[in-house]
């Protein structure tokens, strides 16, 4: 190994070692509050059935029932199956769950022999499985031959880079569920844990990425700049719209968690467009900052006016496809939704004024807008305090 990547192999190590010392004293920052969340938490998840795995080793029967309703007769499907335990203190048993198929109700849950699903087990005084239930269709072992599909494929292609970004993108899903989340369900203020934790993702990424130097600082202006522009355009305008952040079912259960906050669900569609940007802000900015630099290192005499006519026209071919990406992202996630409204043939007017279409318009306008205006901020800033020829990265 030569010095040169000794040196990024030891900034590595420290950079991930700050990150663990911040992730620690968020951590207990986040589970204090006088100890009252967590034993909330702890009372909450007693309460709850665990699920436990299974296979379903036989179909004992599959018939179709004549089934009473309120007004008229319906038919229900039920499936007696044997299914064997995979997990939990219980794991290598066998039960008999009554599985039903309902008519009435779209998603059902249909079982096969060889089937692996998820189990929620009840128990009588001594411990022992009185009751069992089919709850799910186990999914999780075919997403995690994706995931690893996926970071195999990161690091054979992206060699030590790929590597560094699958060390960056597992930092930034730790900051997400075990800093920026916990953070928001203690009653912190979602804006202000959102921009912070934004702030300190894009600074670890670009970092551990491109390691220390004018390329990645300009990287990093630019993409904060570009986030909290979009954050700021969504709140501003959110505001004026009178918009709730009300506008989808999961918003609304937020009102009647147990654990009795009062969020600010305005703050939290704010939080969802900063994260929502910061991957493609951090892409474009990092892509403008990189192709600027190489073209002062290929030509250093170049000059600045002509550097950054040069960034801007880079910039604009990235802007349209990017633009592309956040809309096509946000219209993909509401598609059922957009056929619902153009099957019952409602008009424009209502569609776009309804809050939950409002938020997602704003959402990927403010995300889009800063986006946009993070290409001229990076041009602007790597064309000039960029410009350092002497400066060596790490």
């Amino acid at each position: 190994m030569s010095i040169y990547d000794s040196r990024r192999l030891f900034f590595i190590v420290v950079l991930l070692t700050v990150f663990i010392l911040i992730f620690n004293t968020a951590s207990v920052f986040a589970d204090g509050n006088d100890g009252n969340f967590e034993n909330e938490m702890q009372d909450i998840s007693q309460e709850e059935l665990k699920p436990v795995h299974g296979k379903v080793v036989e179909i004992l029967s599959d018939e179709i029932e004549e089934t009473e309703g309120y007004d008229q007769n319906y038919e229900m499907r039920h499936q007696r199956v044997k299914v064997k335990i995979t997990s939990g203190k219980h794991k290598g048993e066998t039960i008999i769950v009554d599985n039903y198929i309902d008519e009435r109700i779209v998603y059902n849950i249909i079982v096969n022999k060889g089937d692996n699903v998820l189990l929620f087990l009840e128990e009588d005084e001594n411990g022992n499985i009185s009751v069992g239930y089919i709850g799910e269709i186990a999914r999780d072992k075919y997403l995690l031959y994706l995931v690893i599909v996926f970071i195999l494929l990161l690091i054979l292609v992206g060699g030590f880079k790929g590597f560094k970004t699958v060390i960056t993108l597992a930092l930034t899903i730790l900051a997400v569920v075990k800093i920026l989340l916990p953070l928001i369900l203690k009653g912190y203020s979602p804006v202000l844990v959102s921009i912070i934790v934004s702030i300190g993702v894009i600074i670890i990424t670009l970092l551990i990425i491109s390691g220390i130097n004018k390329k990645t600082l300009c990287a990093i202006i630019g993409t904060a700049g570009g986030v909290l522009i979009a954050g700021l355009i969504a709140l501003g305008i959110g505001t004026m719209a009178k918009l709730t952040g009300l506008g989808n079912e999961e918003a609304q259960m937020l009102m009647f968690i147990p654990q009795n906050i009062s969020f600010n669900f305005k703050g939290l569609l704010f939080a969802g467009i900063i994260l929502g940007a910061l991957g493609a802000v951090m892409d474009v900015s990092m892509s403008i900052s990189s192709a600027m630099y190489e073209m002062q290192s290929v030509n250093p005499e170049i000059s600045t006016k002509d550097l950054i006519k040069s960034g801007m026209n880079m910039g604009r071919d990235i802007m349209g496809t990017m633009s592309n990406t956040l809309i096509l992202a946000y219209a993909g996630g509401a598609i059922h939704l957009m056929l619902l409204f153009l099957a019952y043939n409602f008009s424009f007017v209502e569609i776009i004024n309804r809050d939950m279409i409002a938020s997602e318009v704003v959402r990927a306008l403010a995300g889009s807008i800063g986006l946009i205006l993070t290409i001229p901020l990076t041009v602007l800033v790597s064309g000039t305090i960029g410009r350092d020829k002497n400066y060596k990265s790490i």
